[in-house]
């Protein structure tokens, strides 16, 4: 400990930038010297060719993520690709990464932006002929608490039916991949074959060699000056050397996309943070090793080390409390000429997190450390990227806020490059959605959750994730302040949102857990609440849109799959994708000739906006489309109870015959004006009520005052869940999104395929329909113990892998745990027996008769059909 201790006074806090003219490490340059002679070379003759005035897209920023979609776009056959940088290829963060590599990530979608970067990475030396540096020892990510081990055996589940090859492993097996380790404290570990690390800098010089070899031009330094859109669409793109007209234009400016957004009026919610990384010298137990060793993630230390030639490489993430954002670039801009420096190296803020590695990886201890690389890495509130193309403008795309740029570059440059020649996202990942932010992620909430993020890097990632930095944001509903103390919040696109209520004796707050944890039975009251009496939840943070215009209806029936509602109606209709996937679920009322309210999700509000809007823009059509999500409150009411409480406050006739299910008016509830929609999630009598934000209050206040004799009382997101599956009721971002159809889904009630239109994706469906469907979606129960589905699970049939869930729950109404599934057609009769995969153990399950529970409309027809018998 004495000698890292006097390291660390007498070396280790001089700035980097103070070494760069020493060549520590000729081969696997750090430090990058090399890299930076490299490059002059390349800078100082990038502009001894044409110019070009036109193209089809214009990629802004020579990053190894800007060049990927370079490459991507011009192998894939796109013509007249250009690509600016404004000094030299890999400026910014590019140069000075520690270059991990890895199959591994636990959300779903982007195991598969990794998975096509690690395959594109060990073929691309061989394609373009040169070396990338990539090492492949593998990667083990260590547990040493229960946590952990919960945290890699739900893990597991996620993975075994996605195409990454993964392995849950003993101490015994951590230290063969790792024999330098101390096992005192290791439990378990997730081991991925494959993962290791590659040159940063090589990759991206490979990455333009191969643009370059399809055709791209690549030119540098060639700074963007202004940003001009046109009539048409199209972009003026202006730089010192002239201007270029680009059919759409990619910011992939790594720490400069806010000023490149700027340019256009948008202010990205990305911020640089300082990450730090060591190198030491050569330690001679790593030497003596006849192979490299596996990179390790020491999740409680909260660091990663991996070896770095003869000696090793670790990085810490610090907590959030001593984390450094560089937030003044995020008010003034990044300093002129800043793209190959560093920041000081400050060993004090990670000091905790060096000990931890040198009693894990006691050879630490007396390693001498001949690097500190303190440098810029961008990240956004939620630590994810920002892909594909803005909302608000057209033909601006985004990939910007990469924390992890390395591993994601291959994988996104095949994204955006399959979305913008095919039209459509060859896969989903909403998660990754620019338009996931809007105007109330402002700076200061901006910085709270870049330092949490950051903080929390390597915290164990529970099912129903919460973190609270930076909220509540200006997104508050009319009812909030009466809320915000009774019930357990959840964060909805900016929005406070119920998930449950306390009463008196319940054990309260957030306490995550792999099993059920304190919100089960509270649950389970405010769902019998619902199915005996009445409850009232904020739904305000729906989406909503207004369509009006002389062609409000062609455009909506060129939009949906299904046909469009009359005047005081409403139905539930689908936008497709060209390939006929289901982009998104949308709730359609006509208000008035021609003039329309559309309801989406909370998570999809710029993602489906923006896609209508671009048919508009696309097809010409005369519209007005506005977004009214922040002007008006959701509340909705449901319960047998729901229609005596209503009607104590309105004169309007509330009866069956006089307001039916699906129907719309506009009615006064305590003297206030409400747009009242008879639909409930739940599947119970009900009504969404549409309210301005300033009279929400109101109305809440008499609902519960009038339904006292009732029995009203609140319930939130948790109950409504669980409740919707109950009914069966598919959800979007669960049982469809955009990797699936909507045959497959059992939307087909909703997909109106003889309508006159030709709605977008209808000929692919028929398609799709006259060749039969790989895959169903079942409906099933699981005989659990303390533990439910929630979703993407692992199903196994007979010792193999044969689908997956998309949601689940615990059923109140039948005591047992439900979802649903995709399984082949062959497995998906009633009565046909599988296994669900919850933390390491496979549960029976079964395919049932889908609803569980009729819905109210149902129940009422059958009532009154037997009446009618009888």
């Amino acid at each position: 400990m004495s000698r890292i201790l006097n390291l660390i006074n007498c070396q280790l806090r001089r700035d980097l930038a103070a070494c760069r003219g020493r060549d520590l490490l000729p081969f696997r340059t750090i430090c990058c010297t090399s890299r930076k002679q490299a490059e002059e070379s390349d800078a100082s003759s990038a502009l001894r060719k044409r110019w070009k005035d036109t193209a089809d897209t214009v990629i802004i920023g020579g990053g190894c993520v800007g060049v990927s979609v370079a490459y991507h776009l011009a192998k894939g056959g796109v013509k007249d690709v250009v690509l600016l940088e404004k000094s030299d290829l890999t400026a910014g963060s590019t140069w000075h990464a520690a270059g991990l590599t890895t199959y591994y990530h636990p959300g779903i979608n982007l195991k598969k932006v990794h998975y096509d970067s690690m395959k594109l990475y060990e073929r691309l030396e061989a394609e373009t002929g040169q070396a990338v540096g990539l090492h492949q020892p593998g990667s083990v990510r260590i547990a040493s608490s229960s946590a952990r081990v919960d945290e890699m055996k739900y893990q597991m589940t996620r993975t075994h039916w996605n195409v990454t090859e993964q392995y849950f492993i003993g101490p015994e097996k951590v230290h063969e991949l790792f024999p330098l380790l101390n096992i005192d404290k290791v439990l378990a570990g997730l081991y991925t074959p494959g993962d290791g690390h590659i040159d940063p800098y090589s990759l991206t010089m490979a990455l333009a060699a191969g643009a370059r070899m399809h055709g791209a031009q690549i030119y540098n330094p060639a700074p963007v000056s202004a940003l001009n859109p046109t009539a048409d669409g199209k972009w003026d793109v202006q730089t010192p050397h002239g201007t270029i007209r680009a059919n759409r234009i990619v910011n992939a400016t790594g720490f400069w996309a806010r000023e490149v957004g700027k340019m256009i009026g948008f202010e990205h919610p990305t911020i640089p943070v300082h990450h730090q990384y060591i190198v030491t010298a050569t330690v001679p137990e790593v030497k003596a090793l006849k192979k490299e060793l596996a990179v390790i993630r020491d999740l409680e230390g909260s660091y990663y080390l991996r070896q770095e030639r003869d000696g090793l490489l670790f990085g810490p993430y610090e907590k959030m409390e001593k984390m450094v954002l560089q937030d003044s670039w995020v008010r003034d801009g990044v300093p002129p000429g800043f793209g190959k420096e560093l920041f000081e190296s400050d060993l004090d803020r990670i000091m905790e997190h060096v000990e931890m590695a040198m009693e894990m990886v006691p050879v630490l201890k007396k390693a001498d450390i001949i690097n500190i690389v303190s440098g810029p890495i961008t990240y956004t509130p939620d630590l994810l990227p920002m892909v594909g193309p803005h909302q608000g403008v057209r033909n601006y795309w985004t990939a910007i806020g990469f924390g992890y740029g390395v591993i994601h570059a291959g994988g996104i440059g095949k994204f955006l490059s399959d979305w913008i020649r095919n039209g459509e996202p060859p896969y989903d990942l909403i998660e990754c959605d620019p338009n996931r932010y809007s105007k109330w992620s402002d700076e200061s909430f901006l910085c709270a959750k870049a330092r949490e993020s950051y903080g929390f890097n390597n915290v164990v990632g529970y099912p129903k994730e919460e973190r609270f930095a930076g909220r509540p944001t200006h997104r508050k509903s009319g009812v909030y302040e009466l809320l915000k103390d009774e019930a357990s919040m959840g964060f909805h696109a900016g929005w406070e949102q119920p998930h449950w209520f306390y009463k008196p004796g319940d054990d309260i707050g957030y306490k995550p857990s792999f099993r059920r944890t304190n919100w089960f039975g509270p649950v389970g009251r405010e769902c019998k609440l619902v199915m005996e009496k009445v409850g009232v939840i904020d739904l305000t943070p729906f989406a909503k849109y207004t369509v009006k215009g002389k062609d409000s209806h062609k455009l909506l029936d060129r939009l949906f799959a299904n046909t469009m509602p009359k005047v005081g109606l409403t139905n539930v209709s689908h936008m497709l994708t060209p390939t006929g996937r289901v982009f998104a679920e949308v709730t359609i009322t006509q208000l008035a000739p021609g003039e329309f309210l559309l309801i989406t999700g909370s998570g999809s509000e710029g993602h489906d906006l923006r896609w209508i809007e671009d048919e508009a823009a696309d097809g010409g059509y005369d519209v007005d489309i506005g977004n009214v999500t922040e002007d008006l409150g959701v509340l909705g009411i449901a319960g047998p109870n729901s229609r005596k409480v209503l009607q104590k406050l309105t004169e309007e006739d509330l009866s069956d015959a006089g307001f039916k299910f699906l129907h719309c008016k506009s009615i006064q509830l305590a003297g206030v004006p409400v747009r009242a929609i008879r639909i409930s999630y739940t599947g119970e009598l009900g009504w969404e009520l549409y309210i301005e934000q300033k009279n929400m209050a109101t109305v809440y206040q008499a609902m519960m005052k009038e339904g006292q004799d009732e029995g009203i009382d609140n319930f939130g997101v948790y109950a409504m869940s669980s409740l919707r599956l109950e009914k069966g009721f598919r959800g979007w971002g669960a049982e469809m999104n955009c990797d699936t159809n909507p045959l497959e889904a059992g939307l087909d009630y909703f997909i109106k395929l003889n309508k006159p239109a030709d709605f977008i994706g209808k000929a692919a469906l028929q398609e799709i329909k006259a060749k039969g469907l790989k895959r169903k979606l079942s409906y099933i129960t699981v005989d659990t113990d303390d533990i439910d589905p929630e979703g993407n699970e692992t199903i196994w049939h007979n010792g193999k892998v044969v689908g997956n869930t998309t949601s689940g729950a615990y059923s109140y109404s039948s005591q047992q745990s439900l979802a649903f599934a995709y399984l082949p057609p062959e497995l998906c009769s009633v009565g046909q027996k599988v296994e669900v995969e919850l933390l390491g153990r496979k549960y029976r399950a079964m395919v049932i008769q889908e609803p569980l529970v009729l819905t109210e409309p149902t129940r009422t027809r059958l009532q009154k059909k037997a009446k009618g018998k009888s």
